[in-house]
């Protein structure tokens, strides 16, 4: 049973008084930080999810999709699938069956009544090309987002038309979106009780949704399988792959041939990604040295509270998110109207992306249909997800990962340099700073090159199965910023080729 948190309760009080008792910061400066950045303590999250909403120009007609009356979409199997063709695209004849476009929904096993919505679309190039699922982070956010903004087959035009992404990861890779949690998207269930509240829960129904894939699609169960995704992905990605593992290992349904994970900006390792906050923050001009050293005084109570939340807290990591985005938004309050994204750019108001043209295409009935989603109503983003997963947001997820190395699970962690809130600093830092039988040598080993086109694309550093990938001229979103570099490194990766393309410009173009 997941716990009833109230910010006014006193459970909730007595370990931020502790924090702020055990720490340099006095409780009246902390309050004074508060008060300045013109935060109401009871309404925090909900304010944080809004805005991460408004500021995508997302608009979504519900909250979460908790339906009435049971199930909207009746089924007796636990994994109904059809193919379908999108509206509006240019797909010079193709047949349904040949473009090879899949949309389902999954019945979740362990659950009152959720249902899980996915795309599937078969790789453009080959049938024995991997098995790459994406998430996207929030949490709260659907997948959707990446189909169309991303790492799609396609991106939608101003007059709500279809173009092909000529850099969709589709061309190498058959490719897996899925909603998630439940009440994102297009999934949704007639129970409350469905709303996932930890990685324990989200990476089960993950992992009962690719037991029901394969063995619907039995002739991919053996092709290598990648996991990943972005931002707070960065939570979802390393307990999705444990539970894969620990699954194959305990020899439960079928054997998913896991081969690596990728993780792109995300959130994993709180403790030290917020204490990197205000180090960016300074290296790049948005903020001033004397703003550095005020900021600084929140780093040790955030890094306290983190402490104190460790993986399995509860009330103590709300306490913690609470203490540790105050240094994330004094930074904010600080640096101006910045998009946090990608410093480069500037936010009009609360406006940073417009996104809305994907809101306006899913909710065309002809869409819809061809979706087979009937009246479910599409959620871009959900406040109340956002603020279910609010326990689990400073838990250390990287604590799992290394197990995943020494059993030879590849991980690469990428990363946009212009993006704030999930920089490439912290990442780095916590990349380095992980306990595994190669730390010594990946921190020793060479920064090459990582060339696309014979051009710079990015700074990688590499040991054994563990990659870390600074990308350029991109922001938190490396697959919308440079789409080509994306799919670059995604296809040398799974391949198996990332670090020995970058560091050898001759054999990229024998390749290419």
């Amino acid at each position: 049973m997941v716990p009833s948190v109230s910010l006014s309760s006193s459970s909730f009080l007595f370990p931020l008084l502790l924090l702020l008792f055990l720490s340099p910061l006095s409780s009246a400066s902390l309050a004074d930080e508060y008060d300045a950045l013109g935060l109401a303590r009871s309404s925090f999250p909900a304010g944080q999810a809004q805005k991460l909403i408004r500021g995508l120009n997302l608009f979504p007609g519900r909250d979460v999709n908790i339906i009435d009356g049971g199930d909207s979409l009746p089924q007796t199997k636990r994994l109904v699938e059809k193919r379908f063709k999108m509206p509006n695209l240019d797909d010079s004849g193709v047949s349904v069956e040949d473009l090879g476009h899949h949309a389902g929904y999954y019945k979740i096993e362990h659950s009152y009544d959720a249902r899980m919505f996915y795309l599937f679309f078969e790789s453009r190039s080959s049938k024995k090309d991997p098995v790459v699922i994406w998430l996207t982070g929030g949490p709260g956010c659907s997948s959707e987002l990446a189909v169309f903004y991303e790492n799609g087959p396609f991106t939608i035009a101003d007059n709500l038309s279809l173009v092909w992404n000529p850099y969709g990861w589709d061309k190498a890779s058959n490719l897996l979106y899925v909603d998630q949690p439940t009440g994102t998207g297009f999934s949704y269930s007639s129970d409350r009780r469905d709303i996932r509240h930890n990685e324990e829960g989200v990476s089960n129904d993950l992992y009962d949704f690719l037991q029901a894939f394969f063995a619907e699609h039995s002739h991919l169960a053996d092709n290598d399988f990648f996991i990943t995704g972005e931002s707070y992905a960065g939570h979802y990605i390393p307990a999705f792959a444990a539970r894969v593992h620990r699954g194959n290992k305990a020899k439960e349904g079928i054997h998913i041939n896991l081969k690596g994970f990728a993780i792109g900006n995300g959130l994993t390792d709180p403790a030290i990604q917020y204490k990197a906050y205000p180090d960016y923050a300074l290296d790049n001009g948005l903020i001033t040295k004397s703003d550095y050293n005020h900021i600084n005084l929140l780093v040790q109570p955030c890094e306290l509270a983190v402490k104190l939340c460790g993986t399995d807290g509860t009330v103590s990591c709300m306490a913690s998110y609470f203490v540790c985005n105050l240094v994330f938004s004094s930074i904010l309050a600080r640096a101006g109207n910045i998009n946090y994204y990608d410093i480069r750019k500037k936010c009009v108001g609360s406006l940073c992306y417009d996104f809305s043209n994907m809101e306006k295409f899913l909710n065309q009935k002809s869409v819809r249909d061809s979706l087979g989603v009937g009246e479910i109503e599409f959620v871009s983003c959900s406040q109340t997800v956002y603020q279910a997963m609010l326990l689990d947001w400073m838990r250390n997820l990287e604590v799992g990962i290394p197990s995943l190395l020494e059993d030879g699970v590849k991980l690469l962690i990428y990363a946009g340099e212009y993006d704030l809130i999930c920089n490439w600093l912290g990442n780095s830092r916590w990349v380095h700073a992980m306990e595994w039988t190669g730390q010594k040598e990946f921190v020793a080993s060479p920064e090459v090159p990582f060339l696309v086109d014979g051009s710079e694309a990015g700074v990688l550093k590499s040991h054994g199965p563990l990659s870390f990938l600074k990308v350029h001229d991109a922001g938190h979103m490396v697959p919308m910023d440079q789409p080509k570099a994306a799919l670059e490194m995604l296809k040398r990766w799974t391949q198996g080729s990332l670090s020995e393309t970058s560091a050898d410009p001759d054999n990229l173009v024998a390749q290419m």
